[in-house]
């Protein structure tokens, strides 16, 4: 049996760190890349191997080798990307977020559904070491009732970072800043551990950067349908650049994961406090603060790998019949964060608490 054969939308950062990531993933084969501009497209394509094309709208009518199509454009690019692709009778992975609106979200969701094909949506920390500790936790009772949660995301973009492409903190095409772009991944991480949320409230500011529509900084309280209460704080405007952590706290024990290493864990199944996990963390991987700064759009990790394995064995199930195989992070899960991330910035905007059953489309 041959490999997936993968083909990559989009030749900057994040598909470089996807083609390293499909090369370093079995049972799967990059051929194609497929950018607007040529030079990107054609030097990554030859660093893997690959056949390269310009062709954003026409490429799939050729692609009979592509199994899955990985969305690596900006942001709100993504449902556009997508749902041909998912027509084309394609599996597809779509880097977060799943798009910048709930409307073009649903685009997708409702592709998915027609079409029966796999969504997969980037979210490579849930697949880290610490954060799977964390949730096998919380699903066998080891914390208790889950009763708060502060997840936090603080880092440094120099302006240089949106200065760098005319489309990024641009509400059209980025989405929004540091919650939408930077946070989203730890947001989503505390939602994999609290639940749905219900209703949230935030303030957000534009406080070290020019030339951008969006916010630097954000923060928000939010209420779970569980009564569970938690704190988002998003910001890049943390200068060296600092952390991402996650604290959840209940009745019987707590976690905490920062830079995606769990440092200390306390459950009522007798687990050790300061229990430390590094094999996914900065520690294994040798990262300094420096070289943290834009690890969202550079760096390769085992999660990435992980979460690129997980997809072609829900694809290899699907395609031996099992529909019930779905990916860790699929629409629910990407649409949940999306309309916690949309209800946020409404928030803000109108200074009332949002109820996320009504989150803007």
């Amino acid at each position: 049996m041959r490999p997936l054969g993968f083909a990559i939308v989009g030749a900057g950062a994040i598909g470089r760190v996807f083609a390293d990531a499909v090369a370093a993933t079995a049972d799967a084969e990059l051929r194609l890349v497929v950018a607007r501009r040529p030079d990107p497209a054609r030097e990554l394509a030859a660093t893997h191997g690959a056949a390269w094309s310009t062709d954003l709208d026409g490429y799939l009518a050729t692609a009979e080798d592509v199994d899955v199509v990985i969305v690596a454009t900006p942001s709100g690019t993504h449902a556009d990307r997508a749902v041909p692709a998912l027509e084309a009778g394609k599996h597809v992975l779509v880097e977060k977020p799943l798009d910048v609106s709930l409307a073009a979200a649903d685009r997708i969701v409702e592709a998915e559904r027609r079409t029966g094909n796999v969504v997969a949506v980037v979210s490579q920390h849930r697949f880290d070491r610490s954060a799977e500790r964390v949730a096998a936790e919380v699903a066998t009772g080891g914390l208790g009732r889950l009763t708060s949660a502060t997840a936090s995301c603080a880092w440094w973009r120099g302006q240089s970072y949106y200065d760098s492409g005319a489309w990024r903190g641009t509400w059209a095409l980025d989405g929004g800043g540091a919650a939408m772009n930077q946070a989203v991944h730890i947001i989503d991480l505390l939602l994999s551990v609290m639940g749905t949320p219900e209703e949230v409230f935030a303030y957000t500011g534009t406080l070290a950067h020019e030339r951008i529509e969006v916010e630097d900084t954000a923060v928000a309280v939010v209420r779970f349908v569980s009564g569970a209460l938690a704190t988002i704080h998003a910001t890049t405007a943390a200068y060296p650049g600092v952390d991402s952590a996650l604290r959840v706290y209940g009745d019987g024990g707590s976690a905490v994961i920062v830079d995606d290493e769990l440092v200390f864990l306390h459950a009522t199944d007798g687990a050790a406090p300061e229990v430390r996990m590094a094999e996914s963390g900065a520690a294994a991987n040798q990262v300094t603060t420096a070289d943290r700064l834009a690890d969202d759009e550079r760096g390769l990790g085992p999660a990435h790998v992980r979460q690129l394995d997980e997809l072609v064995a829900v694809v290899r199930a699907r395609q031996r019949g099992d529909g019930s195989a779905r990916p860790r992070v699929g629409t629910p899960e990407a649409r949940t964060a999306l309309a916690l991330i949309l209800g946020m910035y409404e928030s803000a905007r109108t200074g009332c608490p949002v109820r996320l059953d009504a989150a803007p489309a």
